[in-house]
C-alpha cells in the first residue's frame, strides 16, 4: 500500500527508526504482490483503486475507497490490481505513540484485534472527512513546529475513531478460502523457522515436501495454493527466505561459512555456495566484511 516511489523501504527504514512516524500521499503503479511479511510499524491507508490484500489469513479484494489498517503482528502481502492506486499512508511506531494514554484505548481497537478484517469500506463524505485529515498531517510535518508529534498523534487518535464508527456500523469485508488458509498456514510455517540463532538448532524444513508433509497435505495441493496466491512457487519462496537469512547471518555473526551452510541444513559447504550463487549472483564470501 506505501508508493516504493515515496516511501522506498531504505527511506521507511531510517523514518521508523530515527523518529518512529511518516505520513505521506501515495500513488503506486500497477504492480505483483509484495513479499508476504510482518512490518515493524502500524500503518493506516486510504486506499482508492483496486487492491488485493492477504492479511493474514484473509483475503481482501479492495475494489473502490478503503481505509486499511495493518499491525505489526500481523503479516500481509499487497497486490495493485488497478492501473494506479492513490490516496494516502500513515506510519508509526509503538513508541511514537507511547507518550500518550493513545496506546490503552487502543487495548481494544482494531489495531490489537487481529481476528478482525483490516479494511473498511469508506463512502463520499467519510473520504472527505479523512482526507481533511490526512492533508492537514502533511501540512503539520512540513511545519516546523517544536510539539508537532504530540499533533500527529491526535491526529492519529482521530483516525482510529473513525474506524471504530465504520466497525460498529459493521461495514468489514472478509473472505478466505481453502487456498489462502493453505498459504497462510505455510507463509507461518516458513517463517516460524527465523531466524537462526543457534547452531544447534539447524534449520528443519527445506522443500516444498518438507512443508507438505508437516501441514498434513498433499505437495501439488500445497503447490497450486501457494501459487494461486502468491504468484510464485513453493520453491522460489523457500528459497528466497532461506537467501535473505544467508546474507544476514554472513554480514552480521562471526560463524564461519561451514557453520551457516549446517545451520540452514546443507549437508556441505559447496552447496550452499552453489545455492547462494543461484539465488544472489554472489558467494558466500562475498557477503563477509573485509
Amino acid at each position: 500500500m506505501i508508493s516504493q516511489t515515496i516511501f522506498p523501504d531504505i527511506y521507511i527504514q531510517t523514518a521508523m527508526k530515527q523518529r518512529g512516524f511518516k505520513v505521506g500521499r501515495s500513488n503506486v503503479p500497477k504492480s505483483p504482490a509484495s513479499a508476504f511479511g510482518k512490518r515493524h510499524f502500524y500503518k493506516i491507508v486510504l486506499s482508492i483503486g483496486r487492491v488485493n490484500v492477504l492479511y493474514g489469513d484473509q483475503l481482501l479484494k479492495l475494489d473502490g475507497t478503503y481505509l486499511f489498517i495493518s499491525n505489526p503482528y500481523t503479516p500481509y502481502s499487497v497486490e495493485v490490481v488497478s492501473e494506479v492506486q492513490t490516496g494516502y499512508s500513515c506510519l508509526f511506531t509503538r513508541e511514537f505513540i507511547q507518550p500518550t494514554k493513545l496506546t490503552e484505548s487502543m487495548q481494544q481497537s482494531i489495531l490489537f484485534d487481529r481476528s478482525a478484517s483490516p479494511a473498511y469500506k469508506i463512502n463520499d463524505v467519510q473520504l472527505e472527512r479523512i482526507s481533511q485529515l490526512f492533508e492537514k498531517m502533511i501540512v503539520e510535518e512540513a511545519a516546523e513546529y517544536e510539539y508537532k508529534d504530540d499533533v500527529m498523534r491526535l491526529y492519529i487518535s482521530m483516525l482510529l475513531h473513525e474506524t471504530i464508527k465504520m466497525k460498529s456500523a459493521k461495514n468489514r469485508i472478509l473472505s478466505v478460502d481453502a487456498s489462502y488458509r493453505i498459504t497462510k498456514q505455510f507463509l507461518e510455517l516458513l517463517e516460524r523457522q527465523f531466524p537462526i540463532e543457534s547452531l544447534k538448532i539447524p534449520l528443519s524444513l527445506h522443500t516444498a515436501q518438507d512443508f507438505a508433509n508437516h501441514l498434513g497435505i498433499h505437495v501439488n495441493s500445497l503447490n497450486r495454493a501457494v501459487k494461486k496466491v502468491t504468484g510464485k512457487t513453493t520453491t522460489l519462496l523457500i528459497s528466497d527466505r532461506i537467501a535473505t537469512e544467508a546474507k544476514a547471518l554472513l554480514e552480521l555473526t562471526d560463524w564461519n561459512v561451514a557453520e551457516i551452510a549446517y545451520a540452514l541444513g546443507f549437508e556441505y559447504p559447496n552447496y550452499f555456495s552453489t545455492f547462494m550463487k543461484k539465488n544472489t549472483g554472489k558467494a558466500p564470501k562475498n557477503y563477509r566484511k573485509s
